[in-house]
């Protein structure tokens, strides 16, 4: 019996998850149990710890692999199949982890402002500002519904079906109100549509004109991307004093320990770059 099939099955029908988190614990499971000798359904707790410390990933993808080890032994220790769990208490192995790159408030005004040369270059500013505003994940923003524009705030569907209510400050409402009154009564659900098979602009073609900004704004490019622009918006919120549990439902980070890494960019340099984000004064909420 496959039943790394019947918990994908489980997943899709009991807890929505996406079609691309899906294929991230198939994949994941899989790779692990062709690597462990007699598969995942006969492993112990050694043999998942010694795969878990042979895998040359990054922490953060090792620690998705964990995770996506815990819920299958959930899911088996839930249904009876196994009487233990070998996934308890698994460690992760020791490694430097990267910190999250940047960029200045300075920086960030100057890509805003670059917007202005673009093309479309209401829509490219309305996006910026939403990502900088409230630290959507380029998915989340793409795919934002119209449906999910509530006055100030934002209602985000995130990851795993999950919900949270995020705030816009009033340089993104405006720059927000801008691109709806050009789009006009356009049909799509998306607030940001397209003519292509998606409905709605592209993670791809985001990415493009956002580096085509950056060029414009005298910015190396490499340095600028939609998740670049989400740690941006967490550290300038952390230096400004923001309450870090904040800063986690903001992000829609599901363990604070996540959250957590921007704690390591606040001494010194991000100090020196970083007086006040928008939101400071809303710290909390």
């Amino acid at each position: 019996m496959n039943y790394i099939d019947i918990f994908l099955e489980a997943l899709s029908a009991e807890k929505g998850c996406s079609s691309k988190t899906l294929a991230s614990y198939e994949s994941d499971l899989r790779l692990a149990n062709a690597a462990i000798s007699g598969g995942l359904i006969n492993a112990d707790h050694n043999a998942l710890q010694d795969y878990l410390s042979s895998l040359p990933d990054k922490p953060s993808s090792i620690a998705r692999k964990a995770s996506a080890l815990r819920g299958f032994y959930k899911f088996l220790m839930l249904e009876k199949i196994i009487t233990s769990n070998p996934s308890t208490n698994l460690e992760l192995p020791k490694r430097n982890r990267a910190l999250p790159k940047f960029l200045s408030i300075d920086e960030i005004e100057l890509l805003i402002s670059s917007a202005g040369d673009i093309k479309t270059s209401t829509r490219l500013r309305a996006m910026i500002e939403l990502l900088y505003a409230s630290g959507l994940r380029v998915s989340e923003l793409c795919e934002l519904p119209t449906s999910g524009i509530l006055g100030d705030k934002l209602l985000i569907h995130g990851k795993g079906a999950k919900e949270r209510i995020v705030p816009m400050h009033d340089a993104a409402i405006s720059a927000l109100n801008k691109w709806l009154s050009i789009r006009g009564d356009n049909p799509s659900k998306y607030v940001f549509p397209s003519g292509g098979k998606t409905g709605h602009i592209t993670r791809d073609g985001f990415f493009k004109i956002l580096k085509k900004c950056a060029v414009l704004a005298g910015i190396d490019p490499s340095r600028v991307s939609p998740h670049v622009l989400r740690h941006s918006f967490a550290s300038h919120l952390l230096a400004g004093g923001a309450n870090l549990r904040a800063i986690q439902t903001m992000l829609g980070h599901e363990d604070i320990s996540t959250t957590q890494i921007y704690t390591h960019v606040m001494p010194q340099k991000l100090q020196e770059t970083v007086m006040h984000h928008p939101l400071a004064n809303n710290k909390g909420k």
